[in-house]
């Protein structure tokens, strides 16, 4: 299957005194891509439960090469992966412009590789939950 596709936004704030942006801000972008997966399309896929709540149990980011201020923002591909009853992995790629200025992204040299894993929560009972049909089936369109 093909990834879920997100263009974020990469703000001038987000850089640190090197010019690049600084890891907490990575971790942000993201986030701002997850949700776009996550929720927007999750919802126009007719699954609203993840709004219900997600927990963050892990997130690894590996940097490939420094992220810079662009105006064109960075591409985050997303898969899902190693879904099981109750959590799932997001697997990221975050690309940068190309440098032939073609308007694409460089999606050979990922500038940042990342994984988050996933645990749907139940905020009412505080407590995890099991993925429904709906969720895992909307996951498998991205594995």
């Amino acid at each position: 299957m093909a990834p879920y596709v997100n263009d974020v936004a990469v703000r001038w704030s987000d850089q640190d005194a090197y010019g690049h942006v600084n890891h907490a801000r990575v971790v942000t972008l993201l986030e701002d891509a997850r949700t776009g997966l996550l929720f927007d399309a999750a919802t126009r896929a007719g699954v609203a439960a993840f709004e219900a709540g997600l927990l963050v149990a892990t997130l690894e980011v590996r940097y490939r090469r420094p992220i810079p201020w662009t105006p064109a923002g960075v591409r985050v591909e997303m898969t899902a992966q190693d879904v099981k009853a109750a959590s799932f992995l997001v697997a990221y790629r975050l690309l940068l412009p190309s440098a032939n200025g073609d308007g694409g992204f460089d999606d050979a040299k990922p500038a940042a590789t990342a994984t988050t894993q996933l645990v749907p929560y139940d905020l009412a009972t505080e407590r995890p939950r099991r993925l429904t049909a709906e969720e895992r089936e909307f996951l498998g369109l991205y594995t």
